[in-house]
């Protein structure tokens, strides 16, 4: 880790990296390229792009993106976690939940942008709600995390659901025509 790039009111974003979390119910495991297989199957309802647009990838393509992912942000200051949404009861994967890990100038600390999908079969069963809880949790058990959003279509009744199960709430500030929810960490 370099010190002298990487600092902001003694917070590293890039000191943040994916670890295995788990619930109740499921496993959070960090995300691999190995992975792009079966999360192929499990993202490839057109039905999941309806808010945000795109298409399902193929397995290369996804196997692409993954590998992208997992080598991590060009920028030093900005880190990339990502899990799949395993259900162990059922051995399957189900989803994936991501927080990109940056500094919040205004805070000194750092912010983290949370995203979730959960395949379709899944959905419905709480699985989105209880991964994005036990990811809130996680980042606020890592140093120097001061805050927590995410940007969902006003029309995702089911998104703005998780994000309030998870303790965000939602702004009158708008990106890309997705309103913007947050959590403010409490240090």
């Amino acid at each position: 880790m370099n010190s002298t790039d990487n600092t902001l009111g003694g917070a590293f974003a890039d000191a943040v990296t994916a670890e295995p979390i788990t619930t109740e119910r499921l496993a959070l495991e960090p995300l691999r390229v190995a992975h792009a297989e079966e999360m192929a199957a499990v993202l490839g309802d057109p039905a999941l792009h309806a808010f945000i647009g795109g298409a399902p990838d193929d397995v290369d393509t996804l196997r692409a993106r993954y590998a992208r992912m997992v080598a991590g942000s060009p920028d030093p200051r900005t880190s990339w976690c990502n899990w799949v949404i395993r259900v162990p009861a059922e051995g399957r994967l189900a989803g994936t939940v991501q927080a990109t890990v940056r500094p919040a100038p205004a805070s000194g600390g750092l912010t983290a942008e949370i995203a979730w999908v959960v395949g379709t079969p899944w959905q419905g069963r709480g699985i989105a709600s209880e991964a994005a809880r036990a990811l809130v949790e996680w980042l606020r058990a890592r140093p120097g995390v001061t805050s927590v959003l995410a940007h969902i279509h006003p029309d995702h009744g089911a998104s703005a659901a998780v994000a309030r199960s998870a303790g965000l709430s939602p702004t009158a500030e708008r990106h890309d025509g997705e309103v913007k929810w947050v959590l403010s960490l409490d240090r």
